[in-house]
C-alpha cells in the first residue's frame, strides 16, 4: 500500500502539530510550577491570589493619587508665584502713579 505525497504531508503535519500542543502543554506547566514557586518563596500562597490582586489594585490607586496630589500641589505653587508676582507688578503701578 502505497501513501500519496499529499497523504505524507499531511500525517507530518498532524504528528509536528500534536508534538507542538504537547510541548506547549508541558512548558505552561513548567511555568506555572515556576510562578507558584516563586510566590510560595515570598508567602504568598495560591489560594491568596485575590487578595494579592485586591492589593496591587489599592496600591495602583494610591500611586495615582499621590500622582495628583502632586499635580495639584504644583499648580497650586505657581499660581501663589504668579499672584504674588502680579501683586507686585500692581503695588509698583500704584507706587509710580501716587507720586
Amino acid at each position: 500500500m502505497s501513501m500519496t505525497h499529499d497523504e505524507i504531508r499531511a500525517v507530518v503535519a498532524e504528528t509536528l502539530g500534536t508534538q507542538s500542543n504537547l510541548q506547549r502543554e508541558e512548558m505552561d506547566a513548567v511555568v506555572m510550577r515556576a510562578i507558584v514557586t516563586i510566590l510560595t518563596s515570598f508567602g504568598i500562597e495560591e489560594e491568596d491570589r485575590k487578595e494579592l490582586r485586591a492589593d496591587f489594585q489599592h496600591l495602583r490607586r494610591w500611586r495615582k493619587s499621590v500622582e495628583q496630589a502632586q499635580s495639584y500641589t504644583f499648580k497650586a505653587v505657581i499660581t501663589v508665584i504668579a499672584t504674588g508676582l502680579v501683586g507686585a507688578i500692581w503695588l509698583g503701578i500704584k507706587v509710580v502713579l501716587g507720586k
